[in-house]
């Protein structure tokens, strides 16, 4: 857990990242929890549209209830987060292989980040494309 454990201590910058570690989910929403930052869970494995994985990650943030599912309403969600978050997708790699451009576009806006938001940490686990995203590990 080094790497995250650098992120939630604010010695590396957080971002877009795929992250080998098998611990399991509640112990890591432990982790980020006792570090004072949100944590939120996505399960990649029913997920095969855009839309399905927009809405599971707004309910994994706890999105209002207008939030409305597309790229747009996420960006103005993200900007509204009130504590930094880290969000862990599992199963990833089946919808960034078979929508390699939704996942791009999704993964752009979780990794786009203005000095005056807080911060958003994704880790991307299980195996998928390695293009253009870097290791947490």
């Amino acid at each position: 857990m080094s790497g995250l454990a650098a992120v939630l201590a604010g010695r590396h910058e957080p971002g877009v990242h795929r992250w080998h570690s098998a611990l399991h989910v509640p112990d890591v929403q432990h982790a980020v929890e006792h570090a004072g930052w949100v944590f939120g869970y996505v399960d990649g494995v029913p997920l095969d549209e855009r839309r399905d994985v927009l809405v599971a990650i707004g309910d994994a943030l706890g999105f209002p209830e207008h939030y409305g599912g597309n790229l747009d309403a996420l960006n103005d969600c993200l900007r509204d987060l009130d504590k930094p978050t880290v969000l862990l997708w599992d199963a990833w790699g089946p919808f960034a292989r078979e929508h390699e451009d939704a996942f791009g576009r999704i993964c752009g806006v979780l990794g786009r980040r203005d000095e005056s938001d807080l911060a958003l940490e994704v880790l991307l686990r299980g195996p998928g494309p390695e293009d253009g995203l870097a290791s947490l590990d």
